[in-house]
């Protein structure tokens, strides 16, 4: 059963993510599948961050030529509003961690309405077009639309998101006006142009 929380009045995403998610939030055990029994020692740092290879079907793949820039997980909520006596999304608003494949470093990052996601440390930010969806959709892929700076994001082609945990809309009809924030965690991968050799 998934936990709501309603919001009163109109609140911008990043206020939302400043209470709905503490900072220090751990991810230890979370989202991930348990490693085969004869699996093999982490070869990378996605996987080493990640707890495995993930497993991404080809239709979410960015085309040849991208190559994986930055994995992190976000914690957040996937913000309701209610039109037609239904729930439709309005909105996510969720913190982010994780690393950078070369060179390997921590980055932080929030994720809001766009969908866009900007970097912590250097506002750098990319935002996305609506997502390709596999069958299964936890899983969905973004292609960047606009980019601004030249830090984390600045060069950022193609988002996936994986291992989506939560941010179900209620499955009861809805009235009135106050939006539902439903909590949610999922992976993000971050993809950049090949450089050139």
């Amino acid at each position: 059963m998934a936990r709501t929380a309603r919001i009163s009045g109109a609140v911008g995403a990043l206020a939302l993510v400043t209470v709905a998610v503490p900072a220090g939030v751990s991810f230890a055990g979370t989202d991930q599948r348990a490693p085969e029994p004869a699996s093999r020692p982490a070869s990378t740092q996605e996987e080493s961050f990640l707890g495995g290879v993930p497993q991404i079907p080809a239709a979410l793949q960015p085309p040849a030529g991208n190559v994986l820039h930055a994995v992190l997980k976000a914690r957040g909520v996937q913000i309701y509003e209610c039109k037609r006596s239904m729930w439709q999304p309005l909105e996510p608003a969720a913190s982010l961690t994780g690393v950078t494949m070369s060179p390997v470093r921590k980055v932080t990052a929030v994720h809001f309405r766009g969908p866009a996601w900007v970097s912590d440390q250097d506002g750098s930010m990319v935002q996305g077009t609506d997502p390709i969806t596999a069958p299964d959709t936890s899983q969905l892929l973004y292609k960047a639309t606009g980019n601004r700076g030249g830090g984390l994001f600045g060069a950022v082609t193609y988002i996936q998101r994986i291992d989506l945990q939560g941010g179900v809309a209620p499955s009861k009809s809805c009235g009135g006006n106050d939006p539902v924030a439903v909590p949610f965690r999922a992976v993000f991968r971050f993809f950049t142009k090949k450089p050139s050799p």
